[in-house]
């Protein structure tokens, strides 16, 4: 019997690389990834940690380049070959663009999704299908409020709208195909090699050469918008642990079960900016804007309820101690900032 091969979806994406990298480390699995390289997807994050690898252990690594807003033809069905396990990390994620271009994020998000869901339900041995969402299909979470696996959805702008379209699906494909089928979503993520336009490359970059950080906040401006924000290495230690999960799961009301990754701990965007400057040794200059006003389509706080999977056995590391990390990283990698 031949390794396990896993295909993950939007493979040069930020948080995809991680994800291949920690099943570079962690298994003997042969491993396709899947893109179309386009604004979002960057081969030297890719090829970058691919390299760290011994040589014997980088021919485990092929890159197939489509775009998933087409189906899959017989010549890319057979370049990926046989899979045993998806993870569809590939998707259409900045909600600016897809207030302006609504229609691109259908076909990213919900055309895209039934095209690898198609190619999945004709593998003949898969294990698992794994379809990365967002906290954001929520909508904004009042205080105290932070939402479960399978609460109401309540999208506030075409992406998250489009990637909640896809979780449908997804579920879809279960009920009727016997897809197997699990969901995930992802609170804000963070980590090595994000494109600095993100928030926390942004303040890195910002306070390292004395600039002023905009701080989106309620219209008083008295209160920063707030985020539980997750390494991507974590959401890559969370989807290892899903696929290999043995154990009982909690009854749900589909048979697509969902699963919030969820960061250790609520931080606001002031906090997490006063953090990141307190690890530079730098003072922080910033300035508090009306969210609404100057984002409309997007939400002052998420929040999700991440008891599921810590009941489960797993959780992810303390968020300060991997900010450190990705700070001082990154300011010697400053390619990245760039």
């Amino acid at each position: 019997m031949g390794r396990k091969r896993i295909l993950v979806t939007g493979g040069a994406g930020f948080i995809a690389h991680h994800a291949i990298d920690t099943i570079l480390r962690e298994t003997d699995w042969d491993i396709v990834s899947l893109d179309r390289l386009d604004y979002s997807g960057n081969l030297n994050r890719l090829n970058e940690v691919v390299m760290q690898h011994p040589a014997e252990e980088r021919k485990r690594v092929k890159i197939v380049h489509h775009d998933l807003k087409a189906e899959l033809n017989p010549q890319i069905c057979s370049a990926i070959g046989n899979i045993d396990i998806v993870a569809h990390m590939a998707a259409g994620s900045h909600v600016d663009r897809s207030i302006d271009f609504p229609m691109e994020f259908v076909m990213d998000n919900v055309v895209g999704t039934v095209n690898i869901l198609e190619f999945a339900r004709k593998q003949n041995n898969l294990e698992k299908f794994v379809y990365f969402s967002t906290d954001e299909v929520f909508g904004p979470a009042p205080e105290g409020v932070k939402y479960k696996e399978n609460d109401r959805y309540n999208s506030t702008n075409p992406y998250s709208a489009s990637k909640a379209g896809g979780e449908e699906l997804v579920v879809a494909y279960e009920n009727t195909y016997k897809l197997p089928a699990i969901i995930t979503h992802t609170m804000n993520v963070f980590g090595e090699r994000q494109h600095p336009e993100k928030y926390i490359p942004m303040c890195i970059r910002k306070i390292n050469v004395g600039d002023t950080v905009t701080v989106h906040s309620n219209s008083e401006k008295t209160k920063a918008g707030s985020r539980h924000y997750i390494h991507a290495k974590d959401v890559a230690s969370a989807l290892m642990f899903l696929v290999n999960y043995k154990g009982k799961l909690p009854n749900s009301e589909t048979r697509c079960h969902k699963f919030n990754i969820v960061g250790s701990t609520e931080l606001d965007n002031l906090e997490l900016a006063q953090y990141i400057a307190s690890v530079q040794g730098k003072s922080l200059n910033y300035e508090m804007v009306d969210f609404h006003s100057s984002r409309p389509g997007h939400d002052l706080r998420y929040a999700l309820d991440g008891s599921k999977m810590k009941n489960m056995g797993w959780i992810p590391q303390p968020v300060n101690a991997r900010l450190a990390e990705v700070v001082s990283w990154t300011l010697s990698n400053n390619q990245w900032l760039m």
